[in-house]
Protein backbone atom coordinates (compact mmCIF):
# COMPACT_ATOMS: atom_id res chain seq x y z
CA UNK A 1 0.00 0.00 0.00
CA UNK A 2 1.35 3.10 -0.95
CA UNK A 3 1.61 6.43 0.92
CA UNK A 4 2.59 9.87 0.21
CA UNK A 5 5.56 9.77 3.00
CA UNK A 6 7.61 7.16 0.47
CA UNK A 7 6.00 8.43 -2.92
CA UNK A 8 6.13 11.52 -4.39
CA UNK A 9 3.66 11.41 -6.84
CA UNK A 10 1.12 11.26 -3.78
CA UNK A 11 -0.43 14.30 -2.25
CA UNK A 12 -2.17 14.95 1.30
CA UNK A 13 -5.37 16.87 1.63
CA UNK A 14 -4.34 20.39 2.33
CA UNK A 15 -6.40 22.81 4.91
CA UNK A 16 -5.89 26.39 2.89
CA UNK A 17 -7.28 24.74 -0.71
CA UNK A 18 -11.16 25.39 -0.25
CA UNK A 19 -13.63 27.46 -0.93
CA UNK A 20 -17.62 27.99 0.71
CA UNK A 21 -20.57 28.52 -1.71
CA UNK A 22 -24.03 29.98 0.03
CA UNK A 23 -26.03 29.62 -3.38
CA UNK A 24 -28.99 31.58 -1.31
CA UNK A 25 -27.13 34.78 -1.50
CA UNK A 26 -27.83 37.28 -4.11
CA UNK A 27 -25.36 38.07 -6.64
CA UNK A 28 -21.94 35.94 -6.21
CA UNK A 29 -22.55 32.69 -4.25
CA UNK A 30 -18.92 32.32 -3.56
CA UNK A 31 -17.63 33.62 -0.24
CA UNK A 32 -13.94 34.57 -1.25
CA UNK A 33 -14.14 36.71 2.18
CA UNK A 34 -14.42 33.71 4.16
CA UNK A 35 -11.14 33.05 6.43
CA UNK A 36 -11.50 29.77 8.30
CA UNK A 37 -14.92 26.77 8.10
CA UNK A 38 -15.14 23.57 9.85
CA UNK A 39 -16.80 20.23 7.98
CA UNK A 40 -19.63 18.19 9.05
CA UNK A 41 -19.00 16.15 11.54
CA UNK A 42 -21.56 14.09 13.47
CA UNK A 43 -21.70 11.73 16.77
CA UNK A 44 -23.92 8.61 16.93
CA UNK A 45 -26.08 7.99 19.89
CA UNK A 46 -25.58 4.68 22.06
CA UNK A 47 -28.18 2.55 23.26
CA UNK A 48 -27.62 0.29 26.63
CA UNK A 49 -29.65 -2.59 26.55
CA UNK A 50 -29.14 -4.81 30.34
CA UNK A 51 -29.65 -8.54 29.79
CA UNK A 52 -28.73 -10.57 32.99
CA UNK A 53 -25.89 -9.47 34.39
CA UNK A 54 -24.06 -7.98 31.01
CA UNK A 55 -24.59 -4.72 29.33
CA UNK A 56 -24.66 -4.57 25.70
CA UNK A 57 -24.65 -1.53 23.12
CA UNK A 58 -26.00 -0.49 19.93
CA UNK A 59 -25.78 2.31 17.71
CA UNK A 60 -28.62 4.63 18.08
CA UNK A 61 -29.14 7.88 15.80
CA UNK A 62 -27.11 10.12 14.12
CA UNK A 63 -27.07 13.63 14.77
CA UNK A 64 -24.80 16.27 13.06
CA UNK A 65 -22.67 18.54 14.76
CA UNK A 66 -22.96 22.52 13.93
CA UNK A 67 -20.49 24.29 11.19
CA UNK A 68 -19.12 27.58 12.13
CA UNK A 69 -17.93 29.47 9.50
CA UNK A 70 -15.36 32.50 10.28
CA UNK A 71 -15.61 35.92 7.67
CA UNK A 72 -12.99 38.31 7.15
CA UNK A 73 -15.56 41.71 6.80
CA UNK A 74 -14.53 43.46 4.40
CA UNK A 75 -15.96 47.37 3.52
CA UNK A 76 -16.73 46.45 -0.09
CA UNK A 77 -18.49 43.25 0.62
CA UNK A 78 -19.90 43.80 4.00
CA UNK A 79 -20.07 40.63 5.79
CA UNK A 80 -22.34 42.26 8.53
CA UNK A 81 -24.74 42.94 5.91
CA UNK A 82 -24.65 40.18 4.17
CA UNK A 83 -25.27 38.11 7.45
CA UNK A 84 -28.13 40.59 8.28
CA UNK A 85 -29.58 40.02 5.03
CA UNK A 86 -29.52 36.04 5.96
CA UNK A 87 -31.19 36.14 9.55
CA UNK A 88 -33.90 38.34 8.15
CA UNK A 89 -34.19 36.24 5.26
CA UNK A 90 -34.83 33.88 8.21
CA UNK A 91 -38.27 35.44 8.85
CA UNK A 92 -36.75 37.76 11.65
CA UNK A 93 -37.79 41.64 11.79
CA UNK A 94 -36.67 44.10 14.56
CA UNK A 95 -39.56 44.35 16.31
CA UNK A 96 -41.13 48.34 16.31
CA UNK A 97 -43.50 47.02 19.04
CA UNK A 98 -43.51 44.08 22.17
CA UNK A 99 -46.98 42.61 20.50
CA UNK A 100 -45.17 42.21 17.21
CA UNK A 101 -45.34 38.80 16.34
CA UNK A 102 -41.99 37.84 15.10
CA UNK A 103 -41.97 34.33 13.38
CA UNK A 104 -39.00 32.98 11.58
CA UNK A 105 -38.92 29.09 10.06
CA UNK A 106 -36.76 26.33 8.72
CA UNK A 107 -38.10 26.93 5.70
CA UNK A 108 -37.60 30.66 5.24
CA UNK A 109 -34.35 29.77 6.54
CA UNK A 110 -33.29 27.07 4.16
CA UNK A 111 -35.14 29.17 1.50
CA UNK A 112 -32.72 32.26 2.45
CA UNK A 113 -29.20 30.35 2.49
CA UNK A 114 -30.02 28.09 -0.05
CA UNK A 115 -27.55 25.08 0.13
CA UNK A 116 -23.89 25.66 1.72
CA UNK A 117 -21.44 23.55 0.06
CA UNK A 118 -17.52 23.10 0.89
CA UNK A 119 -15.18 22.21 -2.05
CA UNK A 120 -11.27 21.09 -1.19
CA UNK A 121 -8.91 21.13 -3.95
CA UNK A 122 -5.86 19.56 -5.40
CA UNK A 123 -2.43 21.31 -6.44
CA UNK A 124 -4.41 21.61 -9.59
CA UNK A 125 -7.41 23.15 -8.60
CA UNK A 126 -9.40 20.26 -9.28
CA UNK A 127 -12.88 19.61 -6.84
CA UNK A 128 -11.67 16.62 -4.84
CA UNK A 129 -14.05 16.56 -2.24
CA UNK A 130 -17.42 18.07 -1.86
CA UNK A 131 -19.72 18.76 1.10
CA UNK A 132 -23.46 20.24 0.89
CA UNK A 133 -25.12 21.35 4.18
CA UNK A 134 -28.83 20.16 3.65
CA UNK A 135 -32.23 22.25 5.33
CA UNK A 136 -29.26 24.95 6.87
CA UNK A 137 -30.04 27.96 8.66
CA UNK A 138 -28.06 30.78 10.51
CA UNK A 139 -28.09 29.58 14.59
CA UNK A 140 -25.61 32.51 15.66
CA UNK A 141 -23.81 35.09 14.62
CA UNK A 142 -21.17 37.08 16.22
CA UNK A 143 -19.80 40.22 14.81
CA UNK A 144 -16.14 40.04 16.04
CA UNK A 145 -14.60 42.02 19.10
CA UNK A 146 -12.94 46.06 18.41
CA UNK A 147 -10.00 46.77 20.13
CA UNK A 148 -7.56 49.90 19.73
CA UNK A 149 -4.47 47.39 20.43
CA UNK A 150 -4.96 45.08 17.68
CA UNK A 151 -4.03 45.43 14.36
CA UNK A 152 -6.38 42.25 13.53
CA UNK A 153 -8.86 42.01 10.44
CA UNK A 154 -12.44 42.28 11.65
CA UNK A 155 -14.76 39.16 11.50
CA UNK A 156 -17.88 37.97 11.49
CA UNK A 157 -18.52 34.20 13.12
CA UNK A 158 -21.49 32.40 12.09
CA UNK A 159 -22.97 29.13 13.45
CA UNK A 160 -25.02 26.90 11.10
CA UNK A 161 -27.09 24.19 11.94
CA UNK A 162 -28.22 21.68 8.90
CA UNK A 163 -30.22 18.60 9.44
CA UNK A 164 -27.74 16.46 7.07
CA UNK A 165 -24.73 16.52 5.14
CA UNK A 166 -22.85 14.97 1.94
CA UNK A 167 -20.16 14.38 0.76
CA UNK A 168 -18.70 13.33 -2.62
CA UNK A 169 -15.38 12.30 -3.22
CA UNK A 170 -13.46 12.39 -6.48
CA UNK A 171 -9.84 11.18 -8.04
CA UNK A 172 -7.09 13.81 -8.20
CA UNK A 173 -8.00 13.71 -11.68
CA UNK A 174 -11.98 14.52 -10.77
CA UNK A 175 -13.73 11.92 -11.81
CA UNK A 176 -16.51 11.01 -9.59
CA UNK A 177 -15.15 8.18 -6.55
CA UNK A 178 -17.16 7.66 -3.58
CA UNK A 179 -20.89 9.49 -2.40
CA UNK A 180 -22.17 9.62 1.23
CA UNK A 181 -24.79 8.84 1.84
CA UNK A 182 -25.35 6.70 -1.05
CA UNK A 183 -27.79 8.50 -3.57
CA UNK A 184 -30.42 6.21 -2.27
CA UNK A 185 -30.05 6.92 0.98
CA UNK A 186 -30.78 10.76 1.38
CA UNK A 187 -33.22 11.78 3.71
Amino acid sequence: MANFWTQNNIEPKRNFRWKVDITGLAGDSIIWWAKTVTTPSFDVSEVEHNYLDNKFYFPGRVSWNDVSLTLVDPISVDAVAKTNQLLTGQGYVVPKDPNDNITMSKNKGTAALGKVIITIFNAEGVDIETWTLNQVFIKSAKYGDLDYSSDDLRTVEIGLKYDWATCETKSPSGTPGTFFPSPGNTP
